[in-house]
């Protein structure tokens, strides 16, 4: 065994697919499931209501005189098996083929962008060889990300952009004016904030002048976070500086990352009031939740592309601070961090994601929907030329100020 694992490639092969396995099976999914919880667990308490809080092992079937209700910490596996189990309709006015295709498409390129987003530093492995397991692999540090491409952010735009297909084609195929309403306006909604989205990360990316979205999470471990320049070398006249155009791009990045998932208060494809329930108002069952898979996965993928290129990714708040006093490692140090600071990291990369994703739950239970016509001047009349200033803001900063 120890010799067949020699083969780099194979070692390659089985670490990317552990990885695939976790990230996407024990992480992704898992989190979809329960944002849909957390959802309406804070949507209750800012209502001042329960929320679900009932649902678990149902032990009064057996004889017993109470349930097991858990907190309701079940209704995610409640609700998944309520979808698989609803009857499937397909209305007979429907064009088949797109209508079945359209929920895969929504769902499948929130969980590609996921590949190149980094949930952790390193694992040291050489821990295994405890158990008898040999080979040259073990003295080979795992990086936590799937894919680990110098063009992570280009990446991540690209195959997102995909998934407005699935929700044009969801409403073109239903044969029905509401869900083609939908689409269109999703469409429309994310040619204009797409626009936004990206030029708001050209200033991250003109400060770090790399495109490798690991190297940004380890630059702002050792150096301070962009939104966060308390450690390491980023103490400079001109990274404060920078502060000014970051927070710019922080907040048109997070704004236009509501739009493009359709969150409140840019729900307007989807729109109960006007359009019924927008693109999917004719699917029901699975393909029906398909779709909110999708959304809640690249809203979760969204809140950790804006942790990685903001908030540090996976290094730890005030990390070198607290290295610098303790002498306890706590940042990333190639080849040789210890198996337990990458299990910390991978949990600090998680709460940040977690918070987010909060955050826009809190959002969307807070703030009312816009306008068509307000949702659109904010994107090509206030964002885009904000984007545009702060680019040139950052680009004089970093010319008279270098950090």
């Amino acid at each position: 065994m120890g010799s067949l694992l020699d083969n780099i490639n194979l070692a390659f092969l089985i670490a990317s697919a552990v990885k695939i396995v976790f990230f996407t099976f024990m992480v992704i999914l898992p989190m979809v499931a329960y944002s849909t919880y957390a959802e309406r667990r804070i949507s209750a308490i800012i209502q001042d209501r329960l929320g679900p809080n009932r649902t678990g092992i149902p032990l009064t079937i057996f004889g017993f005189k109470r349930d097991l209700s858990f907190a309701g910490l079940t209704q995610p596996l409640a609700d998944g098996l309520k979808a698989l189990l609803k009857e499937d309709l397909t209305p007979g006015h429907v064009n088949k083929f797109y209508y079945w295709l359209a929920p895969c498409l929504v769902i499948v390129p929130a969980l590609l962008t996921a590949a190149v987003v980094p949930f952790g530093s390193e694992l040291n492995l050489e821990w295994l060889a405890f158990f008898g397991i040999s080979g040259e692999w073990l003295h080979k540090p795992v990086k936590l990300v799937i894919a680990d491409l110098s063009v992570g952010p280009l990446y991540t735009f690209a195959i997102a952009s995909l998934g407005v297909y699935g929700i044009v084609i969801a409403g073109w195929a239903s044969n029905s004016k509401y869900p083609f309403l939908g689409g269109v306006r999703s469409s429309s909604q994310m040619i204009s904030y797409e626009i936004a989205l990206g030029l708001s990360i050209i200033p991250v990316l003109m400060i770090f002048g790399d495109l490798n979205l690991s190297k940004i999470a380890q630059y702002q471990d050792a150096n301070g976070w962009l939104l966060l320049p308390f450690w390491g070398e980023g103490l400079t006249l001109g990274r404060w500086l920078l502060l000014i155009p970051i927070v710019i791009s922080f907040v048109v990045f997070t704004i236009s990352m509501f739009a493009e998932t359709n969150r409140a208060p840019f729900d307007l494809p989807e729109c109960e009031t006007e359009l019924v329930a927008g693109y999917h108002t004719e699917y029901s069952s699975m393909k029906f939740a398909m779709f909110f898979m999708g959304e809640y996965a690249a809203m979760i993928v969204g809140s950790g592309l804006a942790v990685t290129l903001f908030l540090g990714g996976w290094s730890i708040p005030f990390g070198g601070l607290i290295e610098k006093w303790t002498g306890l490692q706590l940042t990333y140090q190639a080849g040789a961090t210890p198996f337990w600071l990458g299990l910390v990291h991978i949990g600090c990369f998680l709460a940040k994601v977690v918070v987010f994703v909060v955050f826009f739950i809190w959002v969307r239970w807070t703030l009312p929907r816009f306008r068509y016509d307000q949702l659109m001047k904010l994107g090509w009349l206030v964002f885009f030329e904000l984007a545009l200033a702060n680019i040139i803001l950052t680009a004089a900063i970093l010319m008279w100020f270098p950090i």
